[in-house]
């Protein structure tokens, strides 16, 4: 439980990329300064550890050639004298003149005597050539020195007369080397406040664009095809906000299509469309489907006694309710005939239950007629009256005409029935066929009574038709849309 928290807390901790670029500036920086100075702190150890080596060697070396003669002469007035001014206290703290049988000749200072006893008495081949070693002379509780003893023998011709050791305090190299890596550390956290400062700076003049095109890009999501990059620059940045700009371009232009472009097709067909721009070709396919048509009853003589204005005005008035209820039903407005609107459910997107959302709309559009031409009574303007027919059945839908010029639309014989029922509907009737109401679906989710009996071109036997009085359900979601739908038309 307590892993599944750490890593959804982990999960939705949100570092900005400005801390990110930050705190990699400062790490590089903060580790070649380091790696720097330890390099430096190495070579310089490395040369003062050579140079006192050198030093040591020379110093020893003349001590065992200028004192041979006397060892031999067994000359220790002269060998102390020697010594004497050699030692200097600084850097030289000691130095001692042995015989070849370990008996100390002369000597002054810091020696290691019984470093020097243990040599003798091991007679080990490091006495037959130069060598050093290192050890630690405590002056007092608080003083003690690092010092490096070199040992040279004394060599008269063939003959190892003895040995010279002088001692070099390594106290100067090691403060020395303290003071530089002082230096080098206060150096250092000097260069990682200035770089944590400008790696700041750096970062979130180096963010900015991305922070930008965060922005856009969420503008984008939201809708907002308008929004720009104002980026400048002479670099793959610039080239990226460059492409976000066109990009946002052909998205303006696509959304500006779609919307004009719904405007002549329903949203649905538009959208299915726009979807598959490089499959839209001739054909179609066999679908069951519902069709709606709602016609307006003698607008022949409406408009012979009407301005054309006021004709349209009617006609685009009563057409955008009817594409709204559509839409409120799963349908679609598939085109305007003069003042018949041809009305599909179930096509293009699939609705098992397409048929009763077909008559649903019907009933809705005459409940909402009768309410708009109350309105219109008190407004001394005529009434509009519908007649409505609804079918459902095998129809052909898709692309139909040329190439140049398609429609997206059904055709069969379930349309042209629809279309006949419309016509022998009188005033605020919606007509369907007996096989449509007897069917499970339908039969018992709405009222409706036997019509007439027609005969129709290409059908042998006469059809029975029934006429729609209302929906078996709960009518108050349709009654609150319809007076939702007045409502915003009276606030235009």
């Amino acid at each position: 439980m307590n892993n599944f928290l750490h890593s959804s807390i982990l999960g939705k901790l949100r570092i900005p990329i400005a801390i990110k670029l930050a705190l990699a500036i400062t790490l590089l920086i903060v580790t070649g300064m380091t790696t720097l100075g330890y390099t430096i702190l190495e070579n310089q150890k490395k040369i003062m550890s050579e140079l006192v080596i050198g030093l040591g060697t020379t110093v020893v070396t003349q001590l065992a050639n200028s004192s041979k003669e006397m060892v031999l002469s067994d000359d220790t007035l002269g060998l102390q004298t020697l010594i004497n001014n050699l030692v200097d206290k600084k850097s030289i703290l000691g130095a001692v003149i042995i015989a070849d049988d370990g008996q100390v000749l002369a000597t002054r200072g810091s020696t290691p005597g019984e470093h020097t006893t243990r040599l003798y008495r091991k007679r080990t081949t490091a006495l037959n050539q130069i060598n050093h070693f290192e050890w630690r002379w405590n002056f007092s509780s608080k003083d003690s020195h690092k010092l490096v003893t070199f040992i040279s023998p004394i060599h008269f011709k063939e003959l190892l007369a003895g040995h010279v050791m002088v001692s070099f305090t390594k106290n100067y190299m090691v403060q020395s080397l303290q003071q530089s890596k002082q230096v080098i550390i206060i150096v250092t956290i000097l260069m990682t406040v200035v770089a944590i400062f400008l790696a700041f700076l750096m970062s979130k003049h180096l963010s900015k664009p991305i922070y930008n095109l965060v922005t856009a890009s969420k503008a984008i999501g939201s809708g907002d095809f308008t929004f720009r990059l104002s980026e400048r620059r002479n670099d793959e940045i610039g080239e990226l906000a460059l492409a976000f700009n066109q990009m946002a371009d052909g998205l303006l232009k696509k959304s500006q299509v779609e919307n004009v472009f719904s405007r002549y097709v329903s949203s649905s067909v538009a959208k299915k469309i726009m979807e598959n721009l490089e499959e839209v070709e001739l054909g179609g396919k066999h679908v069951n489907a519902s069709v709606l048509f709602a016609d307006i009853v003698g607008f022949t003589g409406i408009s012979e006694n009407l301005p054309p204005n006021e004709v349209t005005n009617i006609l685009n008035e009563f057409f955008s309710y009817i594409s709204q209820i559509s839409e409120f039903h799963n349908g679609h407005i598939d085109k305007f005939m003069g003042d018949c609107a041809m009305v599909v459910f179930g096509v293009p997107e699939n609705d098992p239950d397409h048929s009763f959302n077909a008559i649903a709309c019907a009933i809705m559009i005459q409940k909402l007629v009768v309410k708009l031409n109350n309105i219109r009574l008190k407004n001394n303007q005529l009434p509009i009256h519908f007649r409505i027919g609804v079918n459902t059945g095998g129809m052909v839908a898709g692309n139909l005409g040329s190439n140049d010029r398609m429609d997206y639309t059904v055709i069969g014989d379930p349309v042209n029935l629809a279309s006949r029922l419309s016509n022998i509907a009188q005033s605020d009737q919606i007509i369907i066929l007996d096989e449509l109401f007897h069917t499970d679906s339908i039969k018992a989710r709405i009222m409706a009574r036997p019509y007439k009996t027609i005969a129709v071109r290409g059908i042998q036997k006469p059809v029975s038709t029934y006429l729609v009085e209302d929906i078996i359900t709960d009518n108050t979601s349709m009654d609150d849309e319809i007076d939702k739908l007045l409502k915003n038309h009276s606030l235009q």
